[in-house]
């Protein structure tokens, strides 16, 4: 287990994060989503012990993370720009990656770029940025540590590589100890492959939750009422994180129980209702603008 204490982490007057309280259990594969500049690269760096955080602690399977050797052989981290050696192969650098992590597996490292197509001998600086990419999170995986830290994973890998890591993912899952952490925009990406999700805003975490139950808490339902003061009682009863309205169509995402919510709509007997199922996208719209991350703010 990853327990993240109360970090903060500084550049300057720029506060990257803030107070950040956090679990990421064994075995799952986490998430990690937020808005620009919310701080998810520097949790990762902070989290692998690459970054000294300014307050608070970092702690991998009860060790303190920075500059302790037991807690970070158990963490390889990918940023989001891979690094490669000048003029290196993936051959030199699946050389190198066995010196720092003794249980690198070679003949799978070998296996796999031979089933992803890539030239183990060609140097990486004339791979394009996906070809890279799957060099560096094939290097990642055959380290065999116990946590992967990816930063941007999928990012410039087309849609049948994606699928191949995330099948690659699973496989390492149902084979050993292996908990991946993936820093992602793509909100589509995290939802396909995550079991929990974090959400940073700000520099500190609004939630961190099992996907599964963060749906169950949370819905999204489409009413049309009989009268403006119905919409607008509904609208105090219920925890609304967004709602909208066009003509008479009165969308809302609420949290709550399913049950509730619907018992509360049909007692103001609606002339239309349905409750409709609820992406990682809306969900992180709904949450980071009840954090004062509004898109109606942004344009004008």
């Amino acid at each position: 287990m990853i327990q993240i204490q109360d970090v903060t982490k500084q550049f300057g007057d720029v506060t990257a994060l803030n107070h950040v309280d956090t679990e990421i259990g064994e075995g799952c594969i986490f998430g990690l989503v937020g808005t620009n500049g919310a701080g998810k690269s520097t949790l990762l760096r902070v989290a692998a012990g690459v970054l000294k955080p300014d307050g608070g602690s970092v702690m991998v399977d009860d060790v303190s993370v920075w500059e302790e050797p037991r807690a970070k052989e158990k963490i390889c981290f990918l940023a989001d720009t891979g690094w490669f050696f000048p003029n290196a192969s993936a051959n030199t650098m699946r050389d190198y990656y066995a010196i720092v992590y003794p249980q690198f597996d070679r003949a799978r490292f070998d296996e796999l770029i031979g089933k992803f197509d890539l030239d183990p001998k060609r140097k990486l600086s004339g791979f394009s940025k996906g070809m890279r990419k799957q060099v560096a999170v094939l290097l990642g995986l055959c380290a065999n540590t116990k946590y992967l830290f990816c930063d941007e994973t999928f990012d410039g890998l087309d849609p049948v590589m994606r699928q191949a890591v995330k099948s690659l993912f699973a496989s390492e899952l149902l084979n050993r100890e292996f908990t991946p952490v993936i820093a992602s925009h793509s909100l589509r990406e995290i939802e396909d492959i995550c079991d929990h999700v974090g959400l940073l805003h700000k520099g500190g975490v609004l939630f961190a939750r099992d996907l599964d139950e963060m749906k169950l808490g949370i819905h999204k339902l489409q009413c049309v009422l009989r009268s403006a003061q119905f919409e607008e009682e509904l609208l105090s009863e219920l925890e609304v994180l967004q709602h909208e309205k066009r003509g008479t169509l009165l969308t809302i995402v609420a949290r709550g129980e399913r049950e509730e919510i619907s018992a509360k709509v049909q007692e103001k007997e609606p002339l239309f209702f349905e409750l409709l199922p609820l992406t990682l996208e809306e969900i992180f719209i709904s949450e980071t603008e009840v954090a004062g991350y509004d898109i109606k703010n942004l344009i004008f």
